[in-house]
């Protein structure tokens, strides 16, 4: 492109081709968003024999087939999904699709398949524009790329011939589309894998529980790799109990918190120690921004959004108050917007503080901070995990984006500097999370040969979570959890329909909520009898969001066919008023119920 090249505006060329001087030639150039990475090259690596077992049992399935690939961190699962696409794709001459979340399709990972399978990889996500996500589904369409590498969409791709389906870190709730069409890429998955005679594979080292119950029940095929490649451990894990060390750093004056209340002195020693050697380290807090709200010390006001129940989290450079939901910002106020006072004082700890006392404490360190404020820009995540793979970081600190799919051998040591964020959520998923989140973040410690060490700080040293977490234990976990969902009875004993009802005007909304749910009362008790409970209606747990007040029904039932039917019937034949801009939205096997 010679104006680009050569910096003139395209009316120079206009004006010559009118003199006849030049002739202009459109030609349909497809643009590759990895150019500027080059060439990927690396050195083939041998499946162990747990490796092999599993490559060659999934190889050799019916079509159809389902498998669930339990494999501890660092196991080597990427290698086993590529040495599969060797085969169906190299030698049966199939296609595959390959699911990775959002939040873990870094360059690590694309460059991994880049470098078996070359130009026949597409990629398809967020990052990408619109031209460039045209040209990869072109590519596909043409049959010109064999494997799609995705987040959720790709499960949409339009290949012939499909050989296999993989989803990596099925657990992932990012799987799950919030906004209307409403699915999970897993299940569709599944789904058009069986319609078109393919395999399906779900990896994941801390598998959701309604696949591991799935694989227990004989309905997919599980397969283990239980050790990491090349004879590697996984590292020890420590906790700090945050209550025998307490320091009241909520309550510190405006300026910020102590050093000293947020990383403890055993995190603090060994963050020192492995800087000493040469070595990097990972520290996780999954709440982003400076400080997660502001409050009035005289009368006990918090700043919240105006349009919706959450607190306003505050940010730096620039200083703005921000609603995480709906994106409201405003500057925060120097008196108190209730009783007037100035006595206010920051609340939490989030990232960006977190960022600053780092750099105060360790001039000389070179930290990285990784969260959606410093990866909002195309490309930003790249650059920060290349500098981290080239040693330019010493210490990376983000939210749990960094947790995943992450391999750096120079990486010996995890810190998680409050675990308890998210744990008491009311939702029946917290726990599930939180495990999950605290053994995929301890994975990223001791890749290589040097071995690695996590520090987890928290207040709850005996919740399950963490105790199984430390432990590396992931079926104990999921027995303990299991029978907490008993009763009341969650997924996956039983399945859900969550039914919201949300209006501009809360006592309108409440009132079509409590009407919903003595509609749904009479329906099942003449057409479904006790095969499906109705739970509410009441408040969501976040009432109020972009200025629409929320309820909620709850519809449970260990009969899907049965659920599908009321929940449908209800959709369709349930009238909803006109007035205030009502809406009603069925989210069915909801992955969160804020």
């Amino acid at each position: 492109n010679l104006s680009v090249q050569l910096e003139f505006s395209p009316t120079v060329l206009k004006s010559l081709e009118k003199r006849g001087l030049v002739v202009i030639e459109e030609e349909e150039v497809e643009r590759d968003p990895f150019a500027q990475r080059g060439g990927i090259s690396t050195t083939r690596l041998k499946p162990t024999p747990a490796q092999q077992r599993a490559i060659d049992e999934m190889a050799d399935a019916e079509k159809g087939s389902v498998f669930l690939l339990h494999g501890i961190t660092g196991s080597g699962k990427t290698l086993v999904y590529i040495e599969l696409l060797r085969r169906i794709v190299d030698e049966r001459g199939q296609t595959a699709i390959v699911l990775v979340p959002e939040i873990a399709l870094t360059p690590q990972t694309v460059d991994r398949f880049r470098a078996a399978f070359g130009d026949r990889i597409a990629v398809l996500h967020s990052a990408l524009s619109e031209g460039e996500r045209y040209d990869a589904w072109l590519a596909l369409k043409r049959g010109d790329k064999r494997i799609v590498v995705g987040a959720r969409s790709a499960v949409f791709a339009p290949l012939e011939n499909l050989g296999a389906i993989i989803v990596d870190e099925e657990h992932e709730s990012s799987y799950k589309q919030g906004e209307t069409p409403r699915y999970h890429a897993r299940e569709v998955a599944i789904v058009r894998a069986k319609a078109e005679g393919a395999i399906t594979v779900l990896g994941s080292a801390t598998p959701s529980l309604e696949s591991w119950a799935n694989a227990e029940s004989g309905k997919y095929t599980l397969l283990r790799l239980p050790d990491r490649v090349g004879g590697g451990k996984l590292p020890s894990v420590e906790v700090i109990d945050l209550r025998r060390t307490a320091v009241d750093y909520t309550a510190m004056a405006q300026g910020g918190v102590d050093y000293g209340a947020v990383i403890r002195e055993p995190l603090h020693h060994a963050i020192v120690e492995t800087m000493s050697r040469g070595e990097q380290s990972i520290l996780l807090l999954n709440r982003r921004g400076y400080s997660s709200f502001m409050q009035c010390m005289d009368c006990g006001a918090v700043a919240t959004c105006p349009h919706c129940s959450i607190t306003l989290t505050l940010h730096r450079n620039p200083e703005r108050l921000i609603c995480h939901y709906c994106l409201h910002k405003e500057e925060p106020r120097p008196d108190c917007s209730r009783c007037g006072g100035r006595n206010l004082k920051q609340r939490g700890l989030g990232t960006q503080q977190v960022e600053r006392l780092l750099c105060e404490r360790f001039p000389a360190a070179r930290v990285a901070r990784m969260d959606v404020d410093t990866t909002s820009g195309k490309w930003a995540h790249t650059r920060i995990l290349d500098r981290v793979a080239a040693g330019e970081v010493d210490i990376l600190l983000g939210t749990q984006m960094i947790a995943k799919g992450l391999d750096f051998p120079n990486v010996t040591l995890v810190g998680v500097v409050d675990a308890d964020v998210g744990i008491n959520l009311p939702d029946f998923r917290a726990s599930e999370r939180c495990f999950q989140l605290l053994s995929q973040v301890s994975g990223r410690a001791g890749r290589g040969a040097k071995g690695g060490r996590v520090l987890i700080q928290t207040r709850l040293p005996g919740h399950h979570a963490v105790r199984y977490a430390v432990a590396h234990d992931y079926v104990s976990f999921v027995h303990d959890e299991l029978q907490g969902r008993i009763d009341p009875p969650y997924p996956p004993n039983v399945r859900l329909a969550n039914i919201v009802f949300s209006g501009l005007v809360e006592d309108s909304t409440a009132k079509l909520a409590i009407h919903a749910g003595e509609w749904l009362r009479e329906l099942i008790t003449t057409r479904a009898g006790n095969e499906v409970t109705v739970v509410g209606p009441a408040p969501c747990p976040i009432e109020r969001i972009k200025s629409r007040w929320r309820w909620h029904i709850l519809l449970k039932s260990d009969q899907p066919g049965e659920l599908t039917r009321v929940s449908r019937y209800f959709m369709e034949r349930f009238e909803v008023p006109s007035t205030a801009q009502m809406r009603v939205t069925l989210d069915r096997d909801p992955v969160a119920l804020l």
